[in-house]
């Protein structure tokens, strides 16, 4: 497949099934924040020397996969791509409590706001929270439209960022310990 086609020299880009729209398009802004948010967390993993963070980041990023590719389907063609492909479940909400519950088991979270930069991976997970909350924000916006397909969507991206704003300070409790 070449990297190139020109078919987006003029603004647009073709959601999952075809449809044409602008670049612009508040699905395009959402799945593409989600795709700033998927680099920014391989850029955290690069950083950190912790397997347990690694592994937790790359099950993330490869998860994130699938919201991205629900907020690309139009409406109209969004029950038949949820019937044959994986979609964002409530047990997939579960599953980031359950690491936030045993992360905050086992480290101190902070009482005040925090400052990141304590480590460059640290910063790092924390600049993929923000990415993610930007594109929970971009959830928003597609529920507000009624272009949002499904309401677990939001919870996920939720509750990502409050496990990457976890996974940050047990990132800094693990280098402050070593």
């Amino acid at each position: 497949m070449k990297t190139f086609n020109k078919k987006g020299d003029q603004g647009e880009t073709s959601l999952l099934y075809g449809e044409r729209v602008p670049k612009s398009h508040p699905r395009c802004e959402a799945y593409g924040t989600i795709d700033e948010a998927v680099s920014a967390l391989g850029l955290a993993r690069a950083l950190t020397q912790n397997k347990k963070i690694q592994d937790i980041l790359f099950r993330v990023q490869k998860s994130l996969f699938i919201p991205a590719a629900e907020m690309a389907i139009p409406e109209e063609n969004y029950p038949a791509y949820a019937q044959k492909n994986q979609v964002v479940t409530e047990e997939m909400v579960q599953q980031l409590e359950d690491i936030i519950n045993e992360l905050e088991s086992i480290t101190e979270m902070p009482k005040a706001f925090i400052i990141p930069g304590a480590s460059f991976s640290a910063a790092a997970i924390d600049l993929a929270r923000c990415m993610v909350r930007k594109a929970e924000r971009r959830a928003v916006r597609l529920k507000e439209d009624n272009l949002l397909p499904n309401e677990n969507i939001l919870k996920y991206l939720n509750r990502l960022a409050d496990m990457l704003f976890t996974l940050a300070r047990y990132e800094e409790a693990e280098l402050k310990e070593n």
